[in-house]
């Protein structure tokens, strides 16, 4: 199992993640910082899956999102958590919406992709934001490929090093607000913000 089957191993096991993903929000503090630094409330959650917790969180928040996701059974259920929110159904990869947000998320979604997929992500960001606009996503501690499973299946991951991401976040033109590897207070997750600046 590569990059390439991502989205179909999502689209077959849509429900069951679903009604097991975590709902206990350990991401509600960056989702808050995020929020804080943002310059409206406009949100891109890029690889939304079906809303619950994240999307939900942050409508609640007063926040106007707009789910993306590459895999038709997530927007289905993102439109179920969200009735009143945008749906897109789409790959984040070729994603030109012709419109900025405030905030862009991509959280535990990103880091399915090929590195090569992850380097030319940079200038969609980039579209999509705002002026001042804040960027928050995931990746992994350091350099490297791994393996993990949705409902028994395996999906593939992937991550740059730091400093490749610092390197191209900013030739992207976005500057890094913090980057904590492993957070102890998000259940061990790899966390960037970045503000965009060009």
């Amino acid at each position: 199992m590569g990059p390439d089957d991502i989205l179909t191993t999502y689209e077959l096991h849509a429900a069951g993640y679903a009604r097991s993903r975590s709902k206990v929000l350990f991401e509600r503090g960056w989702l808050d910082r995020a929020l804080a630094h943002a310059p409206g409330r406009r949100v891109l959650d890029l690889g939304c899956g079906s809303g619950n917790p994240i999307a939900r969180y942050l409508s609640d928040r007063r926040a106007e999102v707009t789910g993306v996701d590459g895999a038709a059974a997530m927007v289905a259920l993102f439109q179920q958590t969200l009735p009143g929110a945008e749906a897109i159904h789409a790959d984040m990869r070729d994603l030109a919406l012709n419109r900025q947000f405030d905030v862009v998320v991509a959280w535990n979604s990103f880091f399915h992709l090929a590195p090569d997929d992850q380097r030319a992500m940079f200038p969609v960001f980039a579209a999509h934001a705002a002026p001042g606009a804040v960027l928050l996503f995931t990746t992994g501690h350091q350099a490297g490929e791994a393996m993990g499973s949705v409902q028994g299946t395996a999906v593939y991951h992937s991550s740059l090093s730091p400093d490749d991401y610092r390197g191209l976040l900013k030739d992207a033109g976005f500057t890094v607000l913090k980057f904590t590897p492993q957070d102890p207070d998000c259940n061990q997750h790899s966390v960037w913000l970045a503000r965009f600046t060009a």
